[in-house]
């Protein structure tokens, strides 16, 4: 990670300590071997912004190796980008799992509806600034990045604490799991034509470019 990166990343999260107090008052978290559920969240956010901004460098550090390409930006495309989200979302999902599943209500649903509005918010917010700047800026490239992951998080804490869902919000949401981890894992190798997926640098696509 570069050095404006990690300062960016770190003074995002510098305000985190001072809502605590607020947050946990206003969402009424249950506790969790004496932590509430809003650490959780709250840890997630910086698990996610970091891991997420690692990603972007895996691959070309793994020597361009194709299953790391699965899981990091293979190019500078925005779907590419979106795995910077998805994938530390989904691998926290499985580490918050055995702590929260008996404590927080619709757990998968939670999950799953944060990480999908970080993969959502993220190409609206970048196409709506590009088309009026006509070009990408790198420093509100790295806050819609932090900015979305905050949101979905913060989302997935309403929905934890929510009331009881039908357990029919759980099992479509394993569904949309797997279909979004086959999508990423697919197009790596054979993304569509489609502006999402091609390279702003190369105007290529995929792994390939």
């Amino acid at each position: 990670m570069s050095t404006i990166q990690t300062f960016f990343v770190a003074s995002s999260f510098s305000s985190l300590i001072s809502i605590y107090a607020n947050l946990e008052s206003g969402f009424g978290m249950s506790k969790v071997n004496g932590k509430s559920v809003l650490v959780y969240e709250l840890v997630g956010m910086v698990f996610i912004v970091l891991l997420g901004s690692a990603l972007h460098f895996t691959f070309e550090v793994s020597g361009r190796f194709p299953l790391v390409g699965v899981f990091s930006a293979v190019n500078e495309c925005v779907w590419e980008h979106l795995k910077l989200a998805f994938w530390p979302a989904l691998l926290y999902m499985l580490i918050e799992y055995v702590p929260l599943k008996k404590s927080a209500n619709n757990f998968l649903f939670a999950k799953t509806a944060g990480a999908c509005l970080m993969i959502v918010l993220i190409p609206i917010v970048f196409y709506s600034y590009t088309a009026v700047a006509g070009e990408s800026i790198f420093i509100i490239d790295i806050s819609t990045f932090v900015i979305a992951v905050v949101i979905g998080q913060l989302l997935s804490l309403k929905l934890v604490s929510y009331k009881k869902l039908s357990e029919n919000y759980n099992r479509i949401s394993i569904i949309l799991l797997v279909l979004l981890v086959l999508a990423f894992a697919l197009f790596t190798f054979y993304p569509p034509r489609l502006p999402i997926f091609r390279d702003s640098t190369t105007g290529k696509y995929g792994i390939a470019g």
